[in-house]
């Protein structure tokens, strides 16, 4: 199962990478899941993650605290505002995605905004 957890951890990096670009694309939730797999399948690779410059403080925060950075926060309603807006407005997308899409949106915001910003002093 260790090459097929390394070859997942990859992917969910490639994924939570492409979020850092992707309007309503989630960066941190595909990162935990790529240090879940990487877990599994190299501690090599999980340790770079974890420590990893850009990606390592957000994800060593949710781990010891479960701490959703107030900028992390903010970008991510943000995002899926806009991108929320722009499928409404301006996309020709059916009403039933329209829901779809909201629905999971509002799980999305929930689940932000249920966590703390900073850590338990």
């Amino acid at each position: 199962m260790r090459p097929v957890y390394f070859l997942l951890a990859w992917l969910f990096f490639a994924l939570g990478t492409l979020g850092m670009f992707v309007p309503g694309l989630p960066t941190v939730p595909f990162m935990l899941l790529a240090l879940w797999a990487f877990s599994k399948s190299s501690k090599r690779f999980h340790h770079w993650l974890y420590t990893h410059r850009v990606f390592g403080p957000s994800l060593q925060q949710w781990q010891a605290h479960r701490v959703i950075p107030l900028k992390a926060k903010i970008v991510s309603l943000l995002s899926m505002a806009l991108s929320m807006a722009y499928m409404t407005l301006y996309a020709n997308t059916p009403i039933w995605l329209l829901f779809a899409t909201a629905a999971v949106m509002a799980y999305g915001v929930w689940f932000v905004l249920s966590h703390p910003s900073k850590p338990p002093a």
